[in-house]
Parts: structure tokens; C-alpha cells; sequence
């Protein structure tokens, strides 16, 4: 077996893990499948975690998990696919940044590396053994990698930008509601 051959077999194998988690992780977010919370129980936890809008967040979540995971499997718009995994695992990193790196202790371990190899694939490519070969590569031209990881980290950087400044703003507290009697003078009723 030649080392090209061997290099796309790796890729392959590469792709099929990677792709096949996010996908899985991704479908729990949309549907519930897999123990997920849906997308109900995804906006809930984007809410909590200060990501605005919180439904909207999670829609773009558990599609930038699902359709990046699919598309990577199966070799497909390859730099695209990478980049949505890498932006996606990106914020997701964020929420767990002060936990430190270890998953063990709440980390960013996993959605980091999940990151790396997103982005590491839209560099690569997806190598023989994938739709984009098939395709002649019309969707995997080397500027396609630059331009997507590019776009996506900015979008990505915006959302966590987004969701610090929302988790820094004071909550609104008891005493920041008026009382009763001004709500109805407010209302006047």
C-alpha cells in the first residue's frame, strides 16, 4: 500500500469519527435523539449559558453540528464542512474555557480538539475516498478552506463576543422591577 493510499484511508477514518460525533451531537440538539434535550431543552440551555437569541442559537448549533458532522463524513464541500465543526466547537469551547482545559473537570478539552480537527480537514481536504473526489473537487478548491474558516471564526468570535457581554451585564433583580402600585400607575390601571 503507497502512502497516498494510506493517507487517504487515514482521512477517511478521520472523517467518519469526527464527522460521525458531530452529527450524533448535533441531533441531540434538534430532535432529542441520542438522550438530547431537543430543540426546546438546547434553547433552555442556550439561554442559561447566555447565548442570544437563545433559539436561534441553538438551531445554528445543532446545524452547524449535524449538517458540518454529515458533510465531513461524507467528504462533502469539505473546507465548508471543517469550518462550521471548528466555529461550532469554538463557541461551544467558550462555555467551558473557565473550567479550564481537562473534560474531566468541565473543560474545553473536547469541543477544542473537535475544533482542531474540524479546521484541520478543511485544510487537508478529504482526501480520495470522499464525494468531493467524486465531484472533481468543485467543492473543495484550496481558497475555499481560507475564505470558510476566515468567515466562520469571525461569526464565531461575534457570538462569544455577544454572549460575554450578556453574561457580564447585571442581571435584572427585584429591585429593578417596579412595585405594584407604580406598574399600575405606569399601565393606568
Amino acid at each position: 500500500m503507497n502512502t497516498s493510499t494510506r493517507q487517504d484511508i487515514a482521512l477517511l477514518l478521520f472523517r467518519l469519527g469526527v464527522g460521525g460525533t458531530l452529527a450524533a451531537h448535533g441531533t441531540q440538539k434538534l430532535f432529542g435523539w441520542f438522550g438530547g434535550g431537543g430543540l426546546e431543552g438546547t434553547t433552555q440551555g442556550m439561554q442559561a449559558m447566555g447565548f442570544l437569541p437563545p433559539k436561534a442559537s441553538a438551531v445554528l448549533a445543532g446545524l452547524g453540528e449535524t449538517a458540518g458532522g454529515v458533510a465531513l463524513t461524507l467528504g462533502l464541500a469539505t473546507p465548508l464542512a471543517g469550518a462550521a465543526a471548528a466555529s461550532t466547537m469554538a463557541a461551544a469551547g467558550a462555555v467551558h474555557r473557565p473550567a479550564g482545559f481537562f473534560a474531566t473537570e468541565g473543560g474545553f478539552e473536547y469541543t477544542g480538539i473537535l475544533a482542531l480537527a474540524g479546521t484541520a480537514v478543511a485544510i487537508s481536504g478529504p482526501g480520495r475516498f470522499s464525494l468531493d473526489h467524486l465531484l472533481g473537487d468543485r467543492f473543495n478548491r484550496p481558497w475555499m478552506s481560507t475564505v470558510a474558516l476566515t468567515v466562520l471564526g469571525a461569526t464565531s468570535a461575534a457570538v462569544i463576543a455577544r454572549r460575554n457581554r450578556a453574561l457580564a451585564s447585571p442581571a435584572p433583580t427585584a429591585a429593578d422591577q417596579p412595585a405594584e402600585g407604580e406598574r399600575a400607575e405606569a399601565t393606568g390601571a
